[in-house]
C-alpha cells in the first residue's frame, strides 16, 4: 500500500475513534478530513476539494427539499393532525385488545408520509399515548417500543428525508427510491401491528381493550371524526408523494406543495398562529442545518477519503472475502448495522455506503443494475432504521424518556430490543425477496 492510502485509513479509524469517544460526528468528519487531508495531498489540493464539495453541495437541486419536507411535518405537528389522528383510530379501534398500540401503529404509519421527522413524531405519540397507556394498564415495555418503533418508521416510508440525501449517491432518482421503499415500510409496520395484536390476543394483560363506557357508540359522530381527521391529511399526502410517484413533480416541487398544503390545512383547523408559524420555523431551521451541515461534512471526508486511494484498497479487501455474492451482500449489510450504532444515518450513506457501491455493483443475484440499485437502497434505509433503536446512540429512546420520565432508558431500551429483532426479520426477508422492494417501482415504472 501506498503512503496515501495507509494514511487514508489512518483517517478513517481516526474518524472512528473519536465519535466513540463522544465528539460531535459533523465536525469529526470535517476536521479529520481536513487533517489527514492537508498531511497526504497537501493543504491547497484539500481546500480546493473541500470547497468544491461545499459548492456542489450549495447547487444540488434535491436538497431544498429537505427543509421544505421538514417544514410540512413540524407544520401538520403544529397543526394537531397528529393528536386527531390517533384520537380517530383510538375510538375506531377501542373494542380490540391492544386498541392503543394500533392506534400508535397506524397514526405514526400515516403521520410518517406527512414527515420524516422521527424526533417530532416520538416525542408527539410519547405525549399522546404514553399516559394513556400507563392509565389503561397496558404493558409499559411493550407500549415504549411500539411508540419508538413507530415513530421510526418516518426514516423510511416516503417522504424520507434518509431517502433524498441517499438517490444521488447511489444513483437512483429520489422518486423510484420512494417507490422500492414503500413495500418495506408498510410491510414492516404491518409486522409490528400484527406483533402488538399477537401478543394482545394471546395475553390480554398486555393491552386489554378500551372499557365500554369510554366508547363512542354514535356511528355517526365517529364516522364524522374520520372525515375530518383522516381525509384532509390523506389528501395532502396523496397530492405530495402521488406526484412524485407518478414523476408529475421532483421531490423539491412535491415538498414546497406539501408545506404549502400543510399550512392551509393549520389554517383550516384554526391552528395557524404566529407562534405555531414561528415554532415550525424555527424547528424547521434547526433540524434542516443539522442534517445539511452533516451532509456537507461527509461530502469533504468522503472527496478525501476517495483520493487517498482508501476507498479502493477496502472494496479490494471485501471483494477479496471468500463468499458467495449474497455472502458479501449479507457481510456489507452486518457492517451497516454495526456502523448504526454509533454513527448517525447521513455519515453512513455519504461515507461508508460510496465505498461499499462498487462491490454491490458487481454482484451477480438476478438483477441488472437499475433494479439492484434500488433494491440495495431499501434494503439499506430498512437497516439503518435500527439505528434509531440500538443503543448508545438510539436516539428515540432519549425522545420517549423526555416526555415519559416514569419510564427508565432500561426499560425503553428493553421494550425498543423486541421491535429490533423484527426490523432484522423484515431486513432479512427483503434481502431473500427483492420481490418486496421491487414490485412498485416495476408497476409504476
Amino acid at each position: 500500500m501506498t503512503f496515501n492510502e495507509i494514511l487514508g485509513l489512518l483517517m478513517l479509524l481516526s474518524m472512528v475513534t473519536v465519535i466513540f469517544i463522544g465528539f460531535s460526528i459533523s465536525f469529526t468528519l470535517l476536521f479529520t478530513a481536513l487533517l489527514f487531508g492537508a498531511i497526504g495531498l497537501g493543504v491547497d489540493r484539500t481546500f480546493y476539494l473541500a470547497y468544491l464539495q461545499i459548492w456542489s453541495s450549495m447547487k444540488d437541486d434535491i436538497l431544498p427539499a429537505v427543509p421544505l419536507f421538514i417544514f410540512m411535518g413540524y407544520m401538520t405537528e403544529q397543526a394537531g393532525l397528529m393528536n386527531r389522528l390517533f384520537e380517530t383510530f383510538r375510538l375506531l379501534f377501542a373494542p380490540l385488545r391492544g386498541s392503543l398500540y394500533l392506534a400508535v401503529l397506524l397514526t405514526a404509519t400515516v403521520f410518517a408520509m406527512a414527515t420524516g421527522i422521527v424526533g417530532a413524531a416520538v416525542t408527539v405519540l410519547g405525549i399522546m399515548a404514553g399516559p394513556m397507556m400507563v392509565k389503561a394498564g397496558y404493558d409499559a415495555k411493550l407500549s415504549a417500543g411500539a411508540i419508538a418503533a413507530g415513530g421510526t418508521l418516518g426514516i423510511l416510508i416516503p417522504p424520507s428525508v434518509m431517502l433524498i440525501v441517499m438517490g444521488p449517491v447511489i444513483g437512483v432518482p429520489v422518486n423510484k427510491l420512494y417507490s422500492a421503499a414503500f413495500g418495506p415500510g408498510f410491510l414492516l409496520a404491518g409486522v409490528y401491528i400484527c406483533y402488538c395484536l399477537i401478543r394482545s390476543f394471546i395475553n390480554p394483560a398486555l393491552g386489554p381493550a378500551v372499557p365500554k363506557e369510554e366508547r363512542v357508540g354514535n356511528l355517526s359522530k365517529l364516522l364524522r371524526e374520520v372525515l375530518v381527521s383522516v381525509v384532509p391529511l390523506a389528501a395532502l399526502i396523496g397530492a405530495t408523494l402521488g406526484t412524485i410517484l407518478a414523476g408529475l413533480a421532483t421531490a423539491t416541487e412535491a415538498a414546497a406543495c406539501g408545506a404549502f398544503g400543510a399550512t392551509v390545512l393549520a389554517l383550516l383547523y384554526r391552528k395557524l398562529t404566529v407562534t405555531a408559524l414561528v415554532n415550525a420555523a424555527k424547528s424547521t431551521l434547526l433540524t434542516s442545518s443539522m442534517v445539511l451541515f452533516l451532509v456537507m461534512a461527509s461530502n469533504v471526508f468522503g472527496a478525501v477519503f476517495v483520493q487517498t486511494g482508501a476507498s479502493n484498497v477496502v472494496a479490494d479487501l471485501l471483494s477479496a472475502v471468500p463468499l458467495p455474492d449474497m455472502g458479501k451482500l449479507l457481510l456489507i449489510m452486518l457492517i451497516i448495522f454495526l456502523l448504526g450504532w454509533p454513527f448517525e444515518w447521513p455519515a453512513i450513506i455519504l461515507v461508508f455506503v460510496p465505498i461499499f457501491l462498487p462491490i454491490v455493483e458487481r454482484l451477480n443475484i438476478g438483477l441488472d443494475k437499475p433494479e439492484l440499485m434500488l433494491w440495495f437502497g431499501a434494503a439499506v434505509a430498512v437497516n439503518l432504521q435500527t439505528a434509531f433503536l440500538s443503543p448508545p446512540v438510539a436516539m428515540s429512546a432519549y425522545y420517549l424518556k423526555n416526555v415519559m420520565p416514569t419510564w427508565d432508558l432500561k426499560l425503553i431500551f428493553s421494550g425498543m430490543g423486541q421491535f429490533m429483532v423484527l426490523q432484522v426479520i423484515v431486513l432479512v426477508a427483503i434481502l431473500l425477496f427483492p420481490d418486496v422492494a421491487l414490485w412498485l417501482p416495476r408497476l409504476l415504472h
